[in-house]
């Protein structure tokens, strides 16, 4: 072979040889910077309406509460001789919204926002919440009704959103329904405008939705109940894209119009 060919031939392989190492040098810091500082996640139900809507995109801070085996891609079992089964941990504040594993199959993510830390007392008594018994006070309903679908019937009701204030100062909408008896569909567990007092174990969160007539949450104990620290991934912490999709797919004309525009760049809150 000439040494121009030769010579060709070889550039050209070391060519490919740097195309891939920087794919591969590429995949990995992608790969570290979603195990230690954010991931992205998207809402596909609407049990934290109004918070946030399906077809909101979010980024997740990895690094809020520490790391466990479900902030690595295949869950290894590798911190089991932590209490919690996190290290460099730290427990989230009552009124986070943050992402974390479903208790009966932690392949599943769910978001919810936390209501009761380890010893607290949760009560939802008359549609209100109460911790430690206090009432968490909620401003009357205000603005416009919501119309949303109830997961239930699949049909659509207006619910009200309130101002909901926490034990710590944290303050967040909820809808409401109403404030009468409306069991949800979990199993028929619990009524969950009337349940027990919940006492939250050591090492565990009590979760709800924000959208509090339509949330299968900590309140039925029978299937998402108490959430171990361990299970959770992290705090969501902006909306960086979302998207309303009410159109058909087909309709890419219309795709610039199904945009929230104001929704981008959102903090959760």
């Amino acid at each position: 072979m000439p040494p121009a060919k030769k010579a060709a031939k070889v550039q050209s392989s070391s060519g490919w040889i740097e195309t891939i190492k920087t794919l591969l040098y590429a995949g990995l810091i992608a790969l570290g910077v979603r195990t230690v500082a954010f991931e992205p996640f998207n809402i596909p139900s609407g049990s934290m309406i109004p918070t946030l809507l399906v077809g909101d995109f979010l980024f997740v801070s990895k690094y809020s509460y520490g790391y466990s085996r479900f902030s690595i891609p295949f869950s290894p079992a590798i911190f089991g001789w932590s209490k919690t089964g996190r290290i460099l941990g730290s427990m989230p504040k009552r009124g986070d919204v943050v992402v974390f594993r479903y208790t009966r199959d932690t392949t599943v993510d769910y978001v919810k926002r936390v209501i009761g830390l380890p010893g607290d007392h949760i009560q939802v008594k008359g549609g209100h919440l109460f911790i430690n018994g206090a009432e968490a006070p909620r401003t009357p309903p205000g603005g416009d009704d919501y119309e949303v679908p109830d997961n239930r019937t699949g049909t659509r009701i207006l619910a009200k959103e309130y101002t909901e204030a926490l034990p710590n100062g944290v303050q967040h909408k909820i809808l409401k329904y109403s404030d009468e008896e409306r069991p949800l569909d979990v199993a028929s567990e619990v009524d969950a405008n009337n349940t027990p007092e919940y006492v939250v174990p050591a090492d565990d969160l009590f979760m709800m939705g924000d959208n509090r007539d339509d949330s299968s949450d900590s309140r039925f104990q029978n299937d998402l109940g108490f959430v171990p620290v361990e299970n959770l991934v992290g705090r969501a912490q902006f909306i960086f894209f979302s998207f309303d999709a009410s159109r058909p797919w087909w309709q890419f004309w219309m795709w610039p119009f199904e945009v929230r525009w104001g929704r981008l760049l959102k903090p959760v809150d």
